[in-house]
């Protein structure tokens, strides 16, 4: 499967993150990026009284899957991408653009602490317990509007933070090989977690549909799952 880097394109004006949402399970469109890795990005209650939330905003160098009417693929931005977005998004003056589920604009909700985790130990994220890698986009977000706050936060509808914006496609297959490593590296440990859950699923539901465990038997020799048909 191929692995495609977004790049910015600084001299255009439509490339660039427009808005940023909070969400609990984000879509990623065929050609709109909104973008929440698949492991939580989690949010910290930075402070309860003043409710500022914090959390990632985007990761480098993160495959991360997409799909068309064509075909299956990944993503990535490099460190480069994502400190150009960065701050093109406050140049643009955007810090005040939200949305809730990439669907429907929210007013009251301002970016008010942005910068690039550039330390493993003294970064703000290693105090809140968020473990990102170097060249993650952190942010702080003010929560001014008490119904997204008491009706979405407080009751765990959002869990993170997601961006919407557009990019131009750059090559399909990274050629730093210490990027193509650790892309991999994160492709295959995506492919151990999927088995895993897989034998977790087989395991919980041994049955196929229509069919409910009663005990086990024995089959040539080996102890297996008794399925019988529900009534």
């Amino acid at each position: 499967m191929k692995i495609v880097e977004l790049i910015l394109d600084e001299n255009d004006d439509l490339n660039g993150i427009e808005a940023i949402s909070i969400v609990e399970n984000p879509a990623i469109e065929e050609d709109f990026i909104a973008l929440k890795d698949k492991k939580p990005l989690q949010l910290a209650e930075v402070d309860k009284e003043r409710k500022i939330l914090m959390g990632a905003l985007l990761i480098p160098n993160r495959p991360i899957y997409r799909i068309n009417e064509e075909e299956e693929y990944y993503i990535y931005f490099s460190r480069d991408t994502v400190l150009k977005a960065s701050q093109k998004y406050l140049k643009a003056g955007n810090q005040k653009n939200s949305t809730l589920e990439h669907q429907m604009n929210i007013q009251g909700l301002t970016l008010v602490e942005s910068w690039i985790k550039e330390d493993m130990v003294h970064d703000k994220s290693v105090k809140y317990g968020m473990d990102v890698p170097i060249g993650t986009w952190m942010g702080s977000v003010k929560v001014d509007n008490d119904e997204v706050w008491n009706d979405y936060v407080k009751t765990g509808l959002v869990k993170g933070f997601s961006i919407e914006g557009y990019f131009a496609d750059k090559a399909e297959s990274p050629q730093d090989k210490g990027i193509k490593d650790e892309l991999n590296e994160q492709l295959e440990a995506e492919s151990l977690i999927n088995q895993l859950k897989d034998i977790l699923k087989e395991f919980k539901e041994p049955c196929w549909d229509g069919y409910e465990m009663k005990g086990y038997k024995m089959l040539d020799g080996k102890k297996v799952p008794n399925c019988v048909k529900i009534k």
